[in-house]
């Protein structure tokens, strides 16, 4: 069965005022882009996703993940990814711990050996023992990205992850995030206030008004 991530009826109340109605179904290696101003809703619609929304807002509407509703599943057990502004990496564990950290449990030695090849993939040979203060922004951008993966989501959500890094380095993260998105053929949403992250996306691309 294809892998989807299915918006079904949201709308999300800041109070009494409506911020965003949204119907969309979201399929494997496919990326929902949605853009807007600030304080209309983008990041608290990735909340309502997770399960995290906080109380000041209020949804109404279900969300299905590979065809089974996740309403009432709590937070760490949907499975669900997320990529932030910043990579949010635990100093004091070295980069292989930050990635290990969020892997299922198993056998240490396979968990090595997939970490070893994960951070070779993505350009970071033998950094696994380096600690992440020590990287370069766009090396703890690829280091959060490994960490997700590596956690077996079965969807991705995008909160501005590119944002904080410069043009080129911005392009590289980007093409780097959306080819594992797609290799895994996993659904995913992404908000963004730059253009060229839709573009990239090549997907279907949302604008929400300033009021709705």
């Amino acid at each position: 069965m294809q892998s989807s991530l299915q918006i079904k009826n949201c709308q999300l109340y800041r109070q009494n005022e409506l911020l965003l109605s949204l119907n969309e179904q979201v399929n494997g290696g496919e990326i929902l882009t949605i853009m807007g101003p600030s304080g209309g809703g983008k990041s608290s619609l990735l909340n309502w996703l997770t399960g995290t929304l906080p109380s000041s807002f209020k949804a109404n509407g279900e969300v299905w993940l590979n065809g089974q509703n996740i309403d009432n599943t709590p937070p760490h057990l949907r499975h669900i990814g997320v990529l932030y502004q910043d990579a949010l990496l635990f100093s004091h564990l070295t980069v292989a711990g930050n990635i290990a950290f969020a892997m299922p449990k198993g056998n240490k030695k396979q968990r090595l050996g997939k970490i070893e090849h994960a951070l070779e993939q993505v350009g970071l040979k033998d950094m696994g023992n380096r600690h992440p203060d020590n990287l370069s922004g766009g090396q703890q951008a690829r280091v959060a990205l490994l960490r997700m993966l590596l956690s077996e989501p079965k969807a991705i959500l995008l909160d501005e992850p590119f944002s904080k890094l410069d043009t080129q380095l911005r392009v590289d993260t980007r093409e780097l995030v959306f080819s594992q998105i797609r290799d895994h053929k996993l659904p995913a949403i992404m908000v963004t206030h730059d253009h060229s992250d839709a573009d990239a996306a090549n997907g279907k691309l949302i604008t929400l008004s300033s009021a709705l």
